[in-house]
């Protein structure tokens, strides 16, 4: 009898210690995970005021460590980039500004604010300037193009790495949704203009958003309606068709930017929604015949990539910055 009671509890350590064993991979594994999130710092939401506008932006980690400035597109805000300061702030520092008008930014009448490109560009450049930001890759999508490439023409030994996801710099890349936009350019008329009119609309940035997805279910609805509660405010209608019609001058200055490729050769990395009605993927492939060192990535999915392909575009930007800062 003896003997069968040591037996039982031979065989009881027995699977203890296999279950032990057994389990040990995940247990490391899941206490690896809990450890990496630890080292994930939280996004502040601040502002500083330039030239008596008070420029909102939201930045994330270590500003010791390597810095990406993240320029947002049209119809939004630096909410566009919640995901890359949530997961990327462990190992960056992270800075992403709502330029005048959009997002939480103050909201200026055209009397008192030129609505430009140039003048964006400006206030964005000097918004770094008082960040005492002279060092970092730019990330850029739609509107963040024309901005981004203004501030890298201007100071061509600060950009360290350009991060683009649909940002065009070529005519070739200009897609059918200009179509009716090239027209407003010819002739900006009232019917020009009520023409445009619909992409302000709940239903048309909603398009904007899901247009080219696998499925519209993996876009946030929050998306659209915060831009949309913008788009509503007194004269913001105004204020986006001035930029839609000086988008023109973006299109004249291409060959300025596609000079600065050339000359300077930054580290690129492609991330390019393929679906995209605005910026197909020609404008992706246009990039390399001016830029060497590319690492090109096309995803299907729409104009705002970041909304379907996060999580995989966010590892891209990570493997990419690391070979930056070695």
């Amino acid at each position: 009898m003896k003997k069968l009671i040591t037996l039982q509890i031979l065989l009881v350590l027995l699977l203890v210690g296999c279950q032990q064993t057994t389990d040990k991979e995940p247990v490391n594994t899941a206490i690896a995970e809990v450890q990496s999130t630890a080292k994930q710092q939280p996004t502040r939401y601040k502002s500083i005021e330039i030239e008596g506008v008070n420029i909102a932006y939201r930045e994330a980690g270590n500003p010791a460590k390597p810095t990406i400035v993240l320029l947002h597109g049209f119809p939004a805000s630096s909410h566009q980039y919640r995901k890359v300061l949530n997961q990327l702030s462990d190992d960056f520092h992270l800075i992403a500004p709502d330029y005048p008008g959009f997002g939480n930014s103050d909201f200026p009448s055209s009397n008192e604010y030129e609505y430009t490109f140039d003048n964006i560009a400006e206030t964005i450049d000097a918004f770094l300037e008082k960040k005492n930001l002279n060092s970092y890759a730019l990330m850029i999508q739609d509107y963040g193009a024309p901005v981004g490439f203004r501030i890298a023409t201007k100071h061509p030994e600060r950009i360290t790495a350009i991060i683009n996801q649909n940002g065009n710099a070529y005519e070739k890349g200009l897609g059918p949704g200009w179509e009716g936009i090239k027209k407003f350019w010819t002739n900006r008329t009232k019917e020009a203009e009520a023409a445009i009119i619909p992409a302000f609309s709940l239903e048309g940035l909603k398009w904007q958003y899901t247009h080219g997805t696998r499925n519209p279910e993996n876009v946030n609805p929050d998306t659209w309606h915060l831009d949309y509660l913008r788009l509503s405010r007194p004269n913001a209608h105004a204020t986006n068709l001035d930029l839609l019609y000086d988008y023109q001058n973006n299109v004249k200055k291409y060959p300025e930017w596609q000079q600065y490729l050339r000359d300077n050769q930054p580290p690129l990395l492609i991330v390019w929604g393929k679906n995209d009605v605005y910026f197909p993927e020609s404008g992706a492939e246009a990039f390399k015949k001016d830029v060497k060192n590319i690492d090109y990535n096309i995803y299907d999915t729409g104009h705002f990539a970041l909304e379907e392909d996060g999580d995989e575009i966010i590892s891209k930007i990570r493997a990419f910055m690391k070979l930056q800062t070695k």
